[in-house]
């Protein structure tokens, strides 16, 4: 009796703490687009550039406090601003996609 209502205690934790690891991996991976953004971005402007550091600065703080929300907040605002900039920067004919 006492193995069956471990188990199901087990269960329950496990599927309670996925979504965390899910948030936390969206953070990581957020993280890793701004870094892959940037090696290719080329030429930016400094404001934009210190601006992304100090986003990314505050994001990584924030993930390693745990705060996994704020994380994600500030990387999807981060690649929201990268992606409207290299939009900006892109031909004038646009993609065709």
């Amino acid at each position: 009796m006492k193995g069956t209502a471990l188990s199901a205690l087990f269960a329950a934790a496990t599927l309670l703490a996925s979504p965390v690891f899910a948030a936390d991996d969206l953070c990581t991976i957020n993280l890793q687009k701004i870094d892959d953004s940037m090696a290719t971005a080329g030429a930016t402007s400094e404001g934009l550039d210190k601006a992304v550091t100090e986003e990314v600065d505050k994001a990584k703080a924030a993930q390693a406090a745990g705060n996994t929300k704020e994380c994600i907040a500030r990387t999807s605002k981060v690649l929201e601003r990268l992606e409207k900039t290299e939009k900006g920067s892109g031909s004038a004919g646009g993609s065709g996609a």
